[in-house]
């Protein structure tokens, strides 16, 4: 089976620099598909539009944070978001994990300067803040961004151009784990395709292809789907439905792997947007959960304008805990953004802010509104937790533990799963509402 993609209208049309851009990544992409035979798989495709050197998405100068660029992440917001995660690192230092810091992919660097700033005002200013970014334009835009919000403290950042082979200390992801390549697959029946690019019939652009699953695949996809299993269905169970794609974030799961093997001592906090895995493979979201993000519209073509719109799909949490667990890590917490910012004292820092000046006021408490409202990042947005030598006390998720709804318990650090709930809401879209900042 062949599915066409066309652009939608309602997108804003690029410059033409861009275009030519995007026309060369598009023409590198066209020869290594004729290489391969014809067609590569989803996640080549993604890696290739999302991070080829001075193309991609991530690699190129384009705008990508904020009003000017593409989606707006939660540091971008409010900087009582770092300040909430500068919260949860002061207790983890207090508790003997090393005052460093590692942030993968920082971005615009707004987290690192909003922690850095929140932790110095305590006098806790960490001794190392490592970012490992792979793209050059970031870097520089990270490095300036430091060095007109925390100066005196740009001696203390480094930019790593790999993952450190040992690791003490707190790893942060914001928005990361969304943003790795995933594969594709349909379901139909009993058969397993995999969904991957070729080349369009007439020659001009790409077309999504699938071809038959090999073995070990099709196996997997079977029992994930047998796993999204909500109020005793699983889409394993509707077999005889027409058709069910979705995605396999196995580039996500081998990098908490393999952070979590190199952990030697701290914790590994992640933030991002997903499911656990009974509700990531509900038989009701049966179109999977990719998404594209160009100038503040999300829409569904991922083949559109290579190496200009982000990429990205939910995070099955699930398998991170997983590959967490495969590394020897302690699952330290699950729960929603919302819940996690709020046990970090969000609230009482908002009431702490000057409100002299009504309208920057009205701008924070707005601001706030976005980072904890259901409707937006609050819950759709999950915050997860695993460490090292670290005690299962953490802070962020004293309040509302989710752990259990992760269904890996007896496999990571069970401790506190009695304090873990479920979310509530309708089983089949619990969660689905879009999230207009990515």
């Amino acid at each position: 089976m062949t599915r066409t993609t066309r652009p939608s209208p309602a997108l804003p049309a690029p410059p033409e620099a861009a275009l030519n851009v995007s026309r060369e990544l598009a023409r590198r992409i066209g020869v290594s598909i004729d290489a391969a035979g014809g067609w590569i798989g989803f996640d080549a495709w993604m890696q290739r539009a999302l991070y080829e050197p001075g193309l991609g998405y991530y690699a190129a100068g384009s705008r990508k944070f904020g009003a000017a660029g593409d989606f707006v992440t939660a540091p971008e917001l409010s900087p009582l978001f770092g300040a909430c995660i500068a919260t949860q690192c002061l207790q983890w230092f207090d508790e003997g994990v090393p005052a460093v810091v590692f942030e993968f992919g920082a971005g615009s660097g707004a987290l690192a300067a909003q922690l850095l700033t929140a932790l110095d005002a305590e006098g806790r200013a960490p001794q190392r803040y490592a970012i490992v970014d792979v793209s050059a334009d970031l870097r520089e835009r990270q490095r300036q961004r430091l060095a007109a919000d925390v100066p005196h403290l740009l001696d203390r950042v480094a930019w790593l151009d790999a993952l450190p082979d040992r690791i003490e200390g707190v790893v942060l992801g914001n928005e990361l784990l969304d943003a790795m390549p995933v594969r594709l697959f349909r379901r139909n029946g009993a058969a397993v395709f995999e969904r991957g690019v070729t080349r369009a019939p007439d020659g001009e652009g790409f077309v999504l292809a699938d071809r038959p699953a090999d073995a070990a695949f099709a196996s997997r996809v079977h029992v994930l789907l047998a796993q999204g299993d909500v109020d005793g269905q699983s889409a394993a169970d509707d077999a005889g439905q027409t058709e069910y794609t979705s995605e396999l974030g196995e580039q996500a799961q081998a990098w908490v792997e393999t952070v979590g093997a190199r952990l030697v001592h701290g914790a590994l906090l992640l933030i991002d947007y997903g499911f656990p895995r009974a509700e990531f493979y509900h038989p009701q979201r049966d179109r999977g959960t990719l998404r594209c993000h160009y100038r503040h519209r999300s829409h569904d073509d991922p083949l559109l304008w290579p190496g200009l719109q982000d990429i990205t799909a939910h995070v099955d949490f699930t398998a991170m805990a997983q590959a967490a667990a495969q590394a020897g890590l302690d699952l330290l917490g699950f729960t929603s953004q919302a819940r996690f910012l709020l046990d970090c004292g969000l609230l009482e820092k908002l009431m702490a802010q000057p409100r002299g000046d009504a309208l920057a006021w009205a701008r924070q408490t707005q601001a706030v509104q976005q980072l904890l409202s259901e409707a937006e990042m609050g819950e759709l947005f999950k915050v997860i937790a695993f460490g090292r030598g670290v005690a299962d006390d953490a802070i962020g998720f004293a309040g509302r533990d989710r752990r259990a709804s992760l269904g890996v318990l007896g496999t990571v650090s069970d401790a506190g799963a009695n304090a873990a709930t479920t979310r509530g809401g309708d089983p089949a879209y619990p969660d689905d509402a879009e999230a207009p900042q990515r």
